[in-house]
Order: structure tokens, then sequence, then C-alpha cells
């Protein structure tokens, strides 16, 4: 492959970590058993040695306060941890008083829910949701949103309803990729991108595609897609390790992204592999 220098040390703004167990991660269906394990600090620090790669931002894989309570616990021993986007329960009464209590961690950076997972397809657009995220701001905290691409019409009505928030799109909203449906995604992408407040991560692709078949070349139209949408200003490279194990090597990965970016200069680079996540983070 190329090798493609990035001026600044990197940041992978998305990965997990997590203690295995069968009935809490019962998304890790018989195909993604390469990750039926844990995944903590140690594995991921071997992960990255030569990489380039020298912070990361650690993002909840359970929503629960427990979860947020040990990343924020993980970050504060291990220097590489530069933040962390925790889940805390939006819809609830006592909102004001969590983010009061855990909005004050140094590391919390972000919020973000499962809405992908969401039965109700307005869950994005309800009353309490959106007074919790209403509050976010007013504590410096990110919201990342987490859909499928048929979720972008309403994701783009959410975003409306918050001109000031700072939006992250976790995987680039999960297109299709593994039927190779893009028209409609691309649209969408398209639109939600027109809010300067959102941003995009380049991550969580493979997954979306056959884990043992996809190429280079089947993703690179959808990242045409959110460069054209968003520019390298509003990008930021995710990894999603160990998730993304099971399609390929974190290594692997990397320089896939790094060589679909033909064009761009050292500087734009240096914003998607690292410099973007510090300021939308404040990392």
């Amino acid at each position: 492959m190329e090798f493609i220098y990035i001026r600044e040390a990197m940041i992978d703004s998305h990965h997990h970590f997590w203690h295995y167990d069968p009935v809490e991660y019962n998304w890790i269906t018989d195909d993604m058993a390469a990750i039926r394990r844990d995944f903590v600090p140690e594995t991921l620090k071997e992960t990255l040695a030569g990489t380039g790669v020298e912070g990361v931002v650690s993002i909840h894989a359970r929503q629960s306060l427990e979860e947020t309570g040990w990343l924020m616990e993980l970050a504060s021993e291990n220097e590489f941890i530069k933040g962390i986007v925790g889940w805390l329960h939006l819809t609830s009464e006592n909102i004001s008083d969590l983010l009061d209590q855990y909005a004050s961690n140094q590391w919390l950076k972000g919020v973000r829910h499962v809405v992908q997972g969401e039965p109700d397809p307005e869950f994005i657009l309800g009353k309490a949701f959106n007074h919790g995220v209403s509050l976010l701001k007013s504590h410096n905290l990110v919201y990342d949103i987490l859909i499928f691409d048929h979720q972008l019409p309403n994701a783009i009505r959410f975003v409306d309803l918050h001109p000031d928030q700072s939006f992250v799109i976790d995987h680039i909203a999960k297109p299709k990729i593994k039927i190779n449906e893009i028209s409609d995604w691309r649209k969408n992408i398209k639109e939600i991108a027109r809010r300067p407040n959102v941003f995009c991560k380049i991550s969580g692709m493979v997954t979306e595609a056959d884990f043992r078949l996809w190429t280079p070349a089947q993703l690179q139209p959808y990242i045409d897609g959110v460069l054209e949408a968003f520019g390298p200003g509003r990008l930021l490279f995710g990894s999603d390790w160990p998730v993304c194990l099971v399609a390929t090597s974190y290594r692997t990965w990397l320089e896939t992204v790094k060589n679909a970016l033909p064009g761009l200069s050292a500087s734009e680079k240096s914003g998607i592999f690292g410099l973007n996540a510090k300021e939308i983070y404040n990392l």
C-alpha cells in the first residue's frame, strides 16, 4: 500500500472496551465470534504500537451509568485515552442532576444513545429525549448520533431542533454497503451535512459490508460521499475497534482510510486523523 505521511500524532475517535459477557453483548452474533473475548486498554495499546495513533476516544458499548463510570476510570488510568463518550439517561426526569454529576468529570466529552436500536422510529424526536439533549451544550458535551441510514430523515429534523449543539455522526450513518445501496444515503448525508454543527466519523464501514468480501473499491463511493458532503474539516477517523476485527485488522483499516483520501493536503489529512477530533471533543 502507498505510505501517506500524517504530520500530527493521530487520534482514533471511535473504539470500545469490554469484558465479554454473552448476555450483555448478545448483539455479537455467531459470525462475529472472533470478538467474543475481553478487550481492555492493554490490548488496544499493543494494537496501536507502530501505527502512529497516539490517542483515542473511548465510546460506550453498554447503555448504563456503570459503563460510563468505568470508562472514566480507565481514562484516568491510561494516558492514551484522551476522552470518552458515555451514556446518560437523557430521558430521565433527573437528567439535570445526572449532568451536574457526570459532566464535571474531565474525561467525559460526549454522550450517545443507541438510537439505531430503538423500535420507535420517532424516538429521536421525542420530547423527553430532546429536553435531555438540549442541556448538553451548557456542559460542553458533544452528542454522537448512532443510526442506520434509513433514520437520517428524522435525524435531520432532530439536529434542526438544536442548532447550537455539536453533533458527530457515527459510522457515516451505516449505509447498506453490503448491497451497494447509496442513492438515498448520499442524498440524506449531503442534506444533514448542510448543518455546520454536524461532524461525521469515517468508521464502522467494513461491518456494514460483507465481512469477508469487502474491498476498498466498494467503500470508496461512500468515503467520497462524506468527503464531498462534510469536507475534510468535519471528518474524523475512527476504527470501531474491536468490532472491526470481524472484517479486517486495525492496521488494514487505517491504511484503507489513508489511501481513500487522495488529493488532500497534509493539513487536511492531519485534521481527519486527529486535529478535528481534538477540536470537536475538546481533547
